[in-house]
C-alpha cells in the first residue's frame, strides 16, 4: 500500500468543498466542447494519461551565484526530497517520477528504491554531475570534463556517467542526461575544433556503456557557467551529437536556454523530423537562461510546443515517445508548490493543444490564409481547460485544488519541525 504524506481524508474533505462548482464548470465546458465536436471525456482521459517527472533537486531551495536563502522544511538529503516530491504526485497525479542528480543523491540504490516503492513514484532519466567538484575527487572540472584538455580528467567524467548508469539500471531508470559546464571565458582560452573533437569521443565512450533499452540524452545551453563560449551551445551542435554517437543519442530542449525570441517550437519541429528529440526540461526564461516556473512569462509559447508534439503525435511519428521532465529553481517561493504549479501548466499546454482542430489547420495552412490559421491555434489557446485539469486529478485520486489542498494540509510547517533550520548566506544551488 502506497504511504500517503498527506492524509486521505485531507484531500477528500478538501474536494467535498469544491465539488459542486467543479461539476459545474466540467459540464458547462462539456457542452462548450460538443458544439465543436469535441468530447471532453477524450481529453480529460488523455490528460490524465500524461506524465512529467520531478527533479529531486528541485524540492529545494535555489539561489543564484549571489547568495542563496534557504526555506523552511529544507529537505536534507534524497530521502526527504523524495518524501517531498510525493506530495507533489499525491495531489497532481502527474508526477509519478523523480529524476535523479548523481553523486547529490547517491545512496544505497537497494534502500533507494525501496523507499521510493513505498511512496508509489519510479525513476525518470539519471543526471550526471560534471559540472562541480564532489569532495575528494583527484581531478577538478575547473576547466572542463568531458573536454578537457587532460585525458585523466576525461576519463573520470566518462566514470562518473558510467556510474550513473549502473545506478539508474538498477533504479529501474532508462536514460541518462547529460550536461555539460565546459567551455571558455576568454578568447583563444580553448580550441573550439579540438575540445569539442575530446567530447565526441568522450561520449562516444559513456554510449558504449547504455543497456540496449536505455537512451542518452545530451543538453545544450547558450551560455553559463562558460561567459564566451560553451561546448554545447545550441540545438545544431546537439544534433550533431546526437547523429554522430548513435540511435540511442538523443537531443534534450531545455526551455530555459535560449536567447530571447528564439523560436524554440521550430527547433522542436525539426527534431522531431529528423527523430532525434530526446525530451524537455521544463521551465521559463525571461532573459535567456533561466529557470523560472514553467509557464510563467511565455505560457503561450508552451502551447506552441505541445502543438508541435500532439501534431507529431497525430501524424503517427514512428518512435515517438519523448521524455518530459521539470528543471527549475525555486528561490522566493515553497518549492512544492511551485512543481506542483508547473506539472499543471504543462499539462494544461497539452490539453490546450489537444483542442487544435488539426483538419480546419491543414486546410488553413494549405490555402495560406494566415490569419485563419493563426486563429485556429488561439481558439485552442484561449479554451479555460481547467475543469478538464482538475478533472483529470480528481479521477485519479487527486485534489480538485492541489495548492489549495496542499495548504490546508499543513505540510510545511509539518517538515520544518521535522528538519533541521539551514542558514543561508552562500551562493549557489542547492
Amino acid at each position: 500500500m502506497t504511504e500517503l504524506k498527506i492524509a486521505a481524508d485531507i484531500v477528500d474533505r478538501e474536494n467535498e468543498k469544491r465539488q459542486s462548482a467543479h461539476v459545474a464548470d466540467y459540464e458547462a465546458l462539456g457542452a462548450h466542447l460538443a458544439r465543436r465536436n469535441i468530447d471532453i471525456d477524450a481529453i480529460t482521459q488523455k490528460v490524465s494519461e500524461f506524465f512529467v517527472a520531478v527533479p529531486s533537486w528541485g524540492v529545494g531551495t535555489g539561489g543564484t551565484r549571489f547568495a542563496r536563502f534557504p526555506g523552511k522544511g529544507e529537505p536534507r538529503g534524497i530521502f526527504d526530497k523524495l518524501d517531498d516530491c510525493a506530495v507533489i504526485n499525491q495531489l497532481t497525479r502527474a508526477t509519478p517520477n523523480v529524476s535523479l542528480h548523481i553523486p547529490w543523491d547517491k545512496q544505497d540504490p537497494k534502500v533507494l528504491k525501496a523507499h521510493a516503492d513505498a511512496l508509489g513514484l519510479g525513476f525518470d532519466a539519471m543526471n550526471s554531475n560534471t559540472f562541480s567538484d564532489a569532495p575528494d575527487q583527484p581531478h577538478s572540472y575547473k576547466y572542463g570534463s568531458l573536454s578537457h584538455a587532460d585525458a585523466a580528467t576525461r576519463a573520470q567524467a566518462v566514470e562518473h556517467n558510467i556510474e550513473c548508469i549502473e545506478i539508474g539500471n538498477a533504479l529501474g531508470s532508462k536514460a541518462l542526461t547529460v550536461w555539460v559546464g565546459d567551455g571558455s571565458n576568454f578568447p583563444g582560452q580553448s580550441n573550439f575544433t579540438k575540445s569539442f573533437e575530446r567530447y565526441l569521443s568522450a561520449m562516444a565512450d559513456i554510449y558504449k556503456a547504455l543497456p540496449d533499452d536505455w537512451r542518452i540524452f545530451s543538453e545544450h545551453k547558450m551560455y553559463e557557467p562558460a561567459f564566451y563560449s560553451t561546448v554545447v551551445q545550441d540545438w545544431g551542435t546537439n544534433y550533431l551529437i546526437a547523429n554522430t554517437l548513435g540511435d540511442k543519442a538523443f537531443c534534450l530542449v531545455d526551455l530555459g536556454h535560449h536567447a530571447p525570441n528564439t523560436n524554440i517550437e521550430m527547433i522542436v519541429a525539426r527534431l522531431i523530423q529528423f527523430g532525434k528529440l530526446g525530451g524537455f526540461h521544463f521551465n521559463d526564461s525571461k532573459y535567456g537562461d533561466d529557470d523560472l516556473d514553467a509557464g510563467s512569462i511565455d505560457p503561450y509559447r508552451l502551447f506552441l510546443v505541445f502543438n508541435e508534439l500532439v501534431d507529431a503525435d497525430h501524424r503517427g511519428v514512428k518512435g515517438f515517445h519523448p521524455a518530459h521532465m521539470i528543471d527549475q529553481s525555486h528561490n522566493v517561493t515553497d518549492p512544492i508548490e511551485s512543481l506542483i504549479s508547473s506539472a499543471n501548466e504543462i499539462r494544461r499546454a497539452y490539453a490546450q493543444a489537444l483542442l487544435v482542430d488539426r483538419v480546419a489547420l491543414d486546410g488553413f495552412q494549405q490555402d495560406n490564409d494566415a490569419l485563419m490559421a493563426s486563429d485556429t491555434l488561439k481558439r485552442a489557446y484561449r479554451t479555460d481547460v481547467e475543469a478538464i485539469l482538475a478533472e483529470a486529478r480528481r479521477l485519479s485520486g487527486g485534489a480538485i485544488d492541489p495548492i489549495a489542498t496542499y495548504r490546508a494540509s499543513g505540510h510545511r510547517a509539518k517538515v520544518a519541525g521535522e528538519r533541521p533550520e539551514t542558514k543561508g548566506g552562500s551562493g549557489g544551488i542547492i
